[in-house]
């Protein structure tokens, strides 16, 4: 009998080993540019750390950075200039208390980006954007919370599907008196507590962030949350479709139970399901992967990303472009004891993470917290933000990885869904190898990532569709997009799976036949203004798969014995009219 136990090591080394020799193609390095582009500064002392976002504020198509910091100080804002940065003063009164945590939201879907900004030792603070940065003031007459409720996190999401942004703000109450609230957009400018009626535990649960995402992908946002110490266990709420959400913490084996900071969200194994990385003391950090059943399994021995330390912020990002997630974990620590400083894992694919040789990152080592990826100068690489702590100097980690891999970004604008396209599925296809990106707003620890989302694509050059799932429900798919750019789409604006869905070779001829859906499950529906004689499917080389002779101008072809792939179908007429199309098979 072969004891597997004894092998995967040996299987490890192997793949180790090939990895090694094949990894030709990029050699992953990044380096601190944070003075050399302008935000050589401190955000001073902070009480467990301070916030950052990586995000465009002005939508001028650069990610500029925006900073909470020590009391006494202002919130920082630095408007990304073509890869550098300047300090701005916007209009904005100074707050000049400790603050939490900053998002950029267009919470009123007239788009442009308002700012909420959070604070452990005084109110929270909600400014409306008028349309050129000038900021009004406008939380009283909002309905959000004014007094001090001890706010770290606060993330964005439409959990009801109605196009607005709500917000749920994480308490950390060192009493456990204040609770998390969950606040609904009303679409008029306010906003109502709905947290008991949507069945939000009422007691304080010292929390520090939470992410709005569909962990089980029925259409639904679900709240995950991270609670500091042992006796508070994380919490999954599972949305009911209704307004209302239940705790699944238990059943779904996420009510782990540590010193738990982050919630980090994405697809690390591209298997359609989100997981969850939280971060945690010397006692290791936890890896959630999903299961797809309404379950999560623990990989973090697994994986090679525990990581015993004191851990704070953590981002997943292709950093060579390579088609994988990598991952970067900050801590408060400086490597001079036993317990690690940030580390950066590799993604090596079958659920392992090693950290390379010499991924750069020199002189890691101060007490870091918040983290958060953007593009600085728009190459298609992402870069990572890290505000630290006891009068460190940010960091900015600039990524000079050294690679030909190619690269697709993309980002979203609702119309039915919210403006800024939050809680939106994108999927990409490339050789049938498929990616998927879920957009946030508010996550990790006190960050926020660019809006725009990245996409490694190796060595290949097109991506064979683009599918975005919005809130609204509706799908839009993209074909043929060449890579190294940035796909900027509108909802309503793709083929949709419930519509004319052919694209055809030839654009003068799209009249001869309608067909849908595309991308196909089983059943494909035509409709021709001829008889059909013959349709033709051949696959990616032109070889030959079937071929139909439906002798009808509106029938159904079941093509449910067709793998997954893409596909040409040749439709011919009677008249001896022919045009070729091109089918996604899921």
């Amino acid at each position: 009998m072969i004891n597997c136990t004894k092998m995967k090591p040996l299987l490890t080394v192997l793949f180790l080993f090939l990895w090694a020799n094949i990894e030709v193609n990029a050699q992953i390095y990044f380096e601190d540019q944070a003075t050399a582009r302008g935000i050589g500064f401190t955000c001073g002392t902070t009480y467990i750390g301070n916030g950052v976002s990586f995000f465009d504020y002005d939508n001028d198509g650069w990610d500029d950075l925006t900073f909470t910091t020590e009391d006494g100080q202002p919130v920082r804002f630095y408007k990304n200039v073509n890869g550098s940065f300047v300090e701005q003063t916007l209009n904005i009164p100074v707050l000049n208390y400790q603050t939490k945590s900053v998002t950029w939201v267009d919470y009123d879907n007239d788009g442009d980006k308002d700012i909420y900004i959070t604070s452990f030792t005084d109110g929270n603070k909600l400014f409306e954007n008028d349309g050129s940065l000038n900021f009004i003031d406008i939380t009283v007459g909002s309905g959000l919370p004014t007094n001090n409720i001890f706010s770290y996190g606060a993330s964005w999401g439409d959990y009801d599907k109605d196009g607005n942004l709500d917000v749920f703000i994480s308490s950390f109450d060192p009493d456990r008196i204040v609770p998390n609230y969950l606040y609904k957009n009303n679409g008029d400018g306010t906003f109502t507590n709905v947290s008991t009626t949507a069945g939000i535990s009422p007691s304080g649960s010292l929390s520090f962030c939470s992410a709005f995402f569909d962990f089980n992908n029925d259409g639904w946002q679900d709240i995950y949350i991270s609670n500091d110490r042992v006796n508070n266990p994380n919490i999954l709420y599972k949305n009911n479709g209704d307004g209302t959400f239940s705790d699944v913490s238990t059943s779904s084996g996420t009510d782990v139970t540590i010193d738990a900071m982050t919630v980090t969200i994405d697809d690390f194994n591209s298997d359609g399901w989100l997981d969850i990385y939280v971060t945690n003391g010397v006692d290791g950090n936890v890896f959630f992967r999903n299961n797809g059943d309404e379950t999560f399994t623990d990989i973090a021995i697994a994986s090679g990303t525990l990581l015993n330390s004191v851990c704070w912020g953590a981002v997943f990002l292709d950093a060579e472009n390579d088609e994988d997630l990598d991952l970067y974990v900050s801590s408060s620590l400086n490597g001079a004891s036993i317990y690690s400083s940030s580390v950066f894992y590799e993604n090596l694919g079958n659920e392992d993470f090693l950290t390379p040789t010499d991924p750069g990152f020199f002189n890691d080592n101060r007490a870091s917290h918040s983290n958060a990826i953007g593009d600085v100068d728009n190459d298609g690489l992402q870069d990572i933000i890290v505000s630290n702590t006891n009068d460190g100097n940010v960091n900015l980690w600039y990524n000079s990885t050294t690679t030909s891999n190619n690269w697709l970004r993309v980002k979203l604008e609702g119309t039915n869904s919210n403006r800024d396209g939050i809680g939106s599925i994108i999927e990409i296809s490339v050789n049938n190898n498929k990616q998927y990106r879920y957009t946030l707003c508010g996550e990790g620890y006190l960050s926020q990532n660019s809006a725009t989302e990245a996409f490694g694509l190796g060595t290949n050059t097109m991506v064979d569709y683009v599918k975005v799932t919005w809130l609204s429900g509706e799908e839009d798919y993209f074909y043929d997009v060449p890579a190294n750019q940035l796909l900027e789409i509108t909802e309503g604006t793709g083929s949709g799976n419930n519509g004319q869905g052919g694209l055809s070779v030839d654009e003068d001829e799209l009249s001869l036949v309608n067909f849908y859906p595309n991308p196909i499950k089983d059943i494909i529906t035509f409709e021709s203004v001829e008889i059909i004689n013959m349709i033709t499917v051949t696959d990616v080389l032109g070889k030959e798969i079937a071929i139909y002779e439906p002798k009808l101008d509106s029938f159904e072809l079941n093509l449910s014995s067709l793998n997954t792939g893409v596909y040409f179908l040749k439709v011919q007429s009677l008249s001896n009219k022919s045009q070729t199309y091109k089918v996604i098979k899921d």
